[in-house]
Parts: C-alpha cells; structure tokens; sequence
C-alpha cells in the first residue's frame, strides 16, 4: 500500500495523553482516535489478547509511546475462552519441560502476591490414585518439584490422602474409582477481566488502546515497516499510523498478518481448539477441584464460583478461527471422562454453558496438537515488524517483555528494562485493606458483605469507581435473571470497560453467557437498556443488539448438536454479529 499523509488534528494536549484511571469509555475512544491520527508511535501492538495487552503494558512502562488496536473486543479470541487457570503445568514436567514449569510458577506466585492479588486466587485439586504400587510416588516425586520449582510459593504443598480422606473431600466421586489421592495447589482468574485489566493499566501508563479498530494495511517505507492503516470498524473510518515498530500480537492470526504484511514469517502457528462445559456446582459434591489423567493429556473439573467449568479437549482445528464451534462429540467426550469417576453421571441437561476457544500452538513435527510445544517464540520478521507466538496464559507478562526486548533494534535510544514485575494491576494496590473492611464498605453502600466481597475480587479496589456510577436505587440491583452481577456493573462496562456492544458485557465484561442456563437471553433486554444512554443508542439500535446477540445463542446451541467441526463452523459462521463482522478476516 502506498504511503498516504492523513489530514490529522492538532496534536492532542497533555492532559489528554493518559486515560485517567485507564479508562476505556466513549470519550477516550474519541480521543484514541485522534491520537491515532496525530501522533508517531514507537511501538504499535495488533492484537488485544493478553499478550498483546501485556505488551503495551511492557511498553508503556519502559517509557515508550504505546498504542493497541484490537479489531473486535478485549479478549474477544484465546484470552477469554481458557482454562481459567494460572498454573505451571503439571503435564509438562512428563514432557521435561522444566523451564516453562518453572517459568509459569513464578508467575503464578507473582500474581497471587503482587500484581493481581485481587484477580488471581489459590484453587485446590485433587488428583485420584488409580493404581497401588507406583502412582503414588511417582505423582508425589512430580508434586514435589512442581511445589519447589517457582521458589517462593504462597500456596499449601501437596497432601497425601487415603481413599476415605479423598471420598471425604470429594463425596461425589465413586468409590471404586480411586484407591487415595493427593491435593495441591495452583491459581485460577477470569481470564477475559485480567485480559482488561491488563489493557487498562497499560493506557493508565499512556499507552492508546482501541478496540473495534482493524489493520487493513501496511505502510513501508523501503524494506521497513513504518506503520499501518486501520479502520474504525464502527463507522468505517480511516487513518494512517506511523510506529518505528510493529508487534503481532494476534495469536492464531499471527500466520495470516505476517501474510498481509508482505513479510516472510520465521515460524507457523496451528490452532488447536479447546471446549470447556459449564455445569452447576450441587451437580459435583467437592470442596475441592479434580484432575484426571485421559489417553492424550489431563482433565480438569475446575470451582468457578457456583458453578464447575470442565475442560477440555485439544483438536486440530483448520475452519474458521474466528468462530471455533463446540460440538456434540467435543461435549460427549469431556461428559465421557468426567462420568468415568463421578457417582452420579453429569448429562447434557445438566450443562449452563458452552465456550471453546483455540490455542496458538507453535506447529512442529507432531501431528498431535497435545503434543505441541507451549514454549513461545518471538521473531524480527521484517525491520520494523516482530512477531510473537506460542506459549501459555500464565507466561504472557514474560512473553510481552521479550517481544519488547526483540524490537529494541528498531527503537531509537536505549531501551529501559522491563519492570511489569513490579507494576501491580489497576485495583491492586489496596485490595486487601478494602477486603478487611468489606463489612463497613457494605453498610456503606447499602449491599450484602457477600456481594462486597464478590464485587472486590472482579475490580479490587476500583469497587468505589465501579459504584459511584450508581446514580439511581435500582443500580445497586442485580440483573434481572443473573443475580451474580449488580446492574451498576453495566454501567461502568461501558463508561470505563470499552464495552461497545450487548456481548461485549454479556460474554467477557460478566460471565453470564457461560454462566446460566438461559446464556443470557433473559437479561439482553435489560443489559441493553442500561448500556443505550451512555453509548446514545436509540430503540431500533437496543432492537438490533438484542436480536443479534440472541442469533449468537441460537448458532451456538445448534453448532452443539452438530456430529462434527464442519457442521458446527458453518453454523457459527453464518450466525449475524455485531458491526464487527465487516472487520472479517480479522487482522
């Protein structure tokens, strides 16, 4: 593409360099825009997953101009559709691969400890003996360096467990399915709020991040890259930026951007989907988490408040990667492995939610996905483009700065070392002295200490931000149909989350597509009301969304009942979305 000079703005003041609080609503999207246009970047991220939040964060921090476009939503793709889990992986110590465990551990410890105390929390598993001579000690042996290897740990060790020890624990298993057990511990948070929380601390240190905003094309100038062009898929705008480097971000579109950007790529990527079932927490008698073994990786039965999310699989998957589909044989299998030991079978019925998402998996001479290394690996594709793929959630902090650390030879200047491990996340920083005092806060605003509480560990301590948006009684009101999530909390969706559409709040700002039966359809209605006076929509726009969003639930649940990938992804594909679809194939 030829270099064009936009007709920009004046430069923006100073005041407008930084969203306050890291804000994400309408009038920073206005902004963002201008500085889009306006200002010369030393670093622009594409992609705004978690890898591509954490590097704008890295960015940021380092002292460098920073700006993030992502073509749909925050964590639209990968980042919210996972596991859920930070963890070092206990099946790739029997893969020897040390030094990712090991790296994922100490992550893991960071987040429970300093950076994201209010997001990320210990969760326990169990892991059911089968067999009498040799899995104890050989499971115990790897326990041991999984609890050691992270240095420093702020959770239990492993706990030995006779077969009544582990029943007692877990009524729920059968009896016959287990001759004992061990408990340890590892850490879960909800991927899609961390995802955010990332991006917005990252535009709290300056950095532009923008959402609904797709790259359309490359600007070179000789054999560099010196930016690009995108698109305001919401109205169809247009403005060049210019960036010294370039960082793809994208994940399982890492392969098709390096393709748009004329450049040959150092690497490939192959997606491997991954489903996961949401069931009711009375439908499995634990107080603790399960991890079974099955013939190509582990399963997990994992707490998710007052549900348990069940996962999961890991297939080839060569369809459409905006639209990875669970099918009927993806649910039959997780229901097979978990109703191997559980007393009482889980059934279809039993099932709240559905999600699968796909990982970017660095492809290699396996031809099994499992398989696959999660190692992640960066590359100077071009001068002025890197590139970064592979790895896992828990290593994104680690993955940001080498992509960082990988484009220094494009940045003029020395480049500053990285310090995101020693940058809390927004509302960490006084969380627990606010968890201390949940029961005055509570009288304060007139809520349950449980909703405090539960409210503290979504937002930490921006909960006071979150609730002065409360202007009327009835905010500090659950929704109707999804009585998790305060109405308050749509509100803030939008004026601070960079919620533009329905399932923007529905399926990533809360959990309630996943999290109820209904997936969301019984409180579009009302989701969408509180969302239409702080984003000026009028009746037929509220119409739209709703209709849209509910088209969504309906593709999904057919795609479910579908024998196989082919059928499902055609379902999917062909199901309307929001304006984004014009942002189709997504860069």
């Amino acid at each position: 593409m030829a270099n064009r000079k936009p007709t920009a703005p004046a430069e923006p003041s100073t005041s407008d360099t930084v969203a306050p609080g890291g804000r994400l609503g309408p009038a920073e999207r206005a902004r963002s825009w201008a500085r889009l246009a306006a200002e010369p970047f030393d670093v622009l991220v594409i992609g705004g997953g978690v890898v591509g939040a954490g590097v704008a964060l890295d960015a940021a921090t380092r002292g460098l101009r920073v700006a993030l476009v992502e073509a749909r939503d925050l964590a639209s793709g990968t980042s919210s559709r996972s596991s859920k889990l930070f963890h070092g992986g206990l099946r790739y110590l029997e893969q020897l691969e040390f030094g990712l465990v090991r790296e994922a551990l100490r992550e893991r410890e960071l987040m429970l400890t300093t950076l994201a105390p209010h997001l990320v929390k210990p969760v326990s598993f169990l892991y059911p003996l089968t067999r009498r001579v040799w899995e104890r000690p050989y499971t115990a042996a790897g326990l041991l360096l999984y609890d050691t290897m992270g240095g420093a740990r702020s959770v239990p060790g492993q706990k030995h467990l006779t077969r009544a020890g582990a029943l007692r624990m877990a009524p729920a298993l059968r009896r016959s399915s287990l001759i004992g057990g061990i408990r340890y511990y590892d850490a879960q948070a909800d991927d899609a709020r961390h995802t955010l929380t990332v991006a917005r601390t990252a535009a709290h240190y300056g950095a532009v991040v923008r959402t609904s905003t797709q790259v359309v094309g490359f600007h070179r100038e000789a054999d560099r890259v010196s930016g690009v062009r995108v698109r305001d898929v919401e109205d169809g705008a247009e403005v060049d930026v210019r960036a010294n480097v370039v960082i793809n971000c994208t994940g399982v579109w890492t392969d098709e951007l390096q393709r748009a950007s004329g450049s040959r790529g150092r690497f490939r990527v192959r997606a491997s989907k991954g489903v996961h079932i949401v069931v009711p927490r009375d439908r499995i008698v634990s107080e603790t988490g399960l991890i079974l073994r099955t013939e190509k990786s582990v399963l997990f039965v994992i707490p998710w408040r007052n549900h348990w999310i069940v996962g999961t699989t890991d297939t080839d998957w060569n369809l459409d990667l905006a639209h990875p589909a669970a099918t009927e044989k993806d649910i039959d299998y997780l229901l097979e492995h978990v109703n191997s030991v559980l007393a009482t079978p889980l059934t279809h019925a039993d099932i709240e939610g559905v999600y699968a998402g796909l990982r970017p998996l660095l492809a290699g001479e396996s031809e099994e996905t499992s398989k696959l290394s999660r190692e992640h690996a960066v590359a100077r594709v071009a001068p002025g483009l890197v590139a970064i793929a592979g790895g896992k959630y828990t290593t994104y902090r680690v993955m940001a700065a080498d992509a960082v650390d990988t484009a220094a030879v494009d940045l003029p200047g020395r480049l500053q070392p990285s310090i995101t491990d020693r940058v809390p996340l927004l509302g960490a920083d006084g969380y627990h002295a606010l968890v201390n005092q949940a029961d005055l806060l509570a009288a304060r605003w007139g809520l349950h200490p449980y909703r405090v509480r539960h409210l503290l560990d979504r937002y930490g301590s921006l909960l006071h931000d979150v609730l002065s948006y409360a202007t009327r009684p009835e905010h500090l009101k659950p929704i109707d149909g999804a009585p998790d999530y305060l109405q308050v909390e749509v509100l803030y969706a939008v004026a601070a989350e960079g919620a533009l559409h329905l399932e923007d709040v529905l399926t990533r700002r809360t959990r309630i597509s996943i999290e109820y039966p209904h997936r969301g359809t019984a409180c579009a209605r009302q989701v969408a009301d509180l969302m239409a006076t702080p984003l000026t929509w009028d009746q037929p726009r509220i119409d739209w969304e709703i209709s849209v969003y509910n088209a969504r639930v309906d593709a999904e649940r057919s795609s479910q009942s579908q024998p196989d990938d082919t059928a499902a992804d055609t379902i999917r594909a062909n199901a309307p979305e929001s304006r984004r679809h014009l942002a189709e194939p997504i860069l």
